[in-house]
């Protein structure tokens, strides 16, 4: 990856294991990716943000090269990520998470603000903020067609989805989600996730607390309600900036990486000029 060697590995949790990499050298930035999706998403921003940081990536439970876990260990997202924390031996990183994942790295900052530098929430999932009738509609068509073709037809569903209609737009994008999410084995769709309630579960009503630098971005292109949903995060998060990406969907870092990654550097405090696409 331009000179930066890659490592990576896995690391044990509770009735399973996450599967990770590492690259480049500098303040550590982890990258959290959306539901059904894996750490491929952030391929085209990695080795430029590897430039200046120790960029990580990993599947979240259930997800890409951590599907496979025990369905009868209850766990929490935030548990996994702050033991990959721990496991990489990083005290303090800053957090980067798209949609599901912006909800990861949003409950893992209200559960532990002392482990996070900045956080970034990108075209970022918000409870509490209803969704859109179209994009609801396209929800109820995945759970539809999960109870009549099974979890093969639900990943056909899924991106088929409103969230992705810009993405899909271009064939090299929607080959790329196809491949994603053909790894997604369907559990949240089949009721067979053992996640359980935590603390932070209502993330909206603690928006206030966050001490965090907070940088906000979204897509344009994205969906009514997650536009919704960036406007209250950096309404109500103490000194939040919202940054909107111009022609970009719900899947901001593979739509338009160069406007993206710079908008990154900027959230982390990088030099100028050192944000361009790798």
């Amino acid at each position: 990856m331009r000179g930066n060697p890659v490592r990576a590995g896995r690391c044990d949790v509770d009735g399973g294991s996450l599967a990770w990499q590492v690259v480049g050298d500098g303040p550590p930035v982890v990258l959290v990716h959306g539901f059904g999706l894996d750490r491929r998403m952030w391929d085209d921003i990695t080795p430029g943000l590897a430039r200046d940081h120790t960029v990580v990536s990993y599947d979240c439970r259930g997800f890409g090269a951590s599907a496979q876990f025990d369905h009868t260990t209850g766990y929490a997202h935030t548990d996994d990520l702050l033991t990959l924390l721990a496991h990489l031996g990083m005290k303090r990183a800053a957090l980067v998470g798209l949609s599901f994942g912006g909800g990861v790295v949003l409950k893992t900052t209200l559960r532990a603000p002392e482990s996070v530098t900045h956080l970034v929430l990108v075209d970022a999932v918000l409870g509490g903020v209803p969704w859109d009738e179209e994009s609801s509609r396209a929800s109820d068509a995945v759970d539809l067609a999960v109870r009549d073709g099974g979890v093969t037809a639900g990943r056909r569903a899924w991106c088929a989805h409103s969230l992705f209609t810009p993405a899909n737009e271009r064939p090299d994008l929607a080959a790329r989600l196809v491949e994603m999410v053909e790894g997604y084995p369907g559990h949240h769709w089949l009721g067979a996730d053992p996640h359980r309630p935590e603390r932070g579960d209502r993330p909206i009503d603690m928006l206030h607390t966050i001490t965090a630098p907070t940088t906000v971005i979204v897509g344009d292109r994205d969906v009514p309600c997650f536009v919704e949903m960036a406007a209250a995060l950096a309404r109500d998060i103490p000194g939040a900036r919202l940054v909107t990406i111009p022609g970009a969907g719900h899947v901001t870092p593979m739509e338009a990486p160069t406007a993206f990654l710079r908008a990154l550097g900027e959230a982390l405090g990088d030099p100028p000029g050192d944000a361009v696409e790798g």
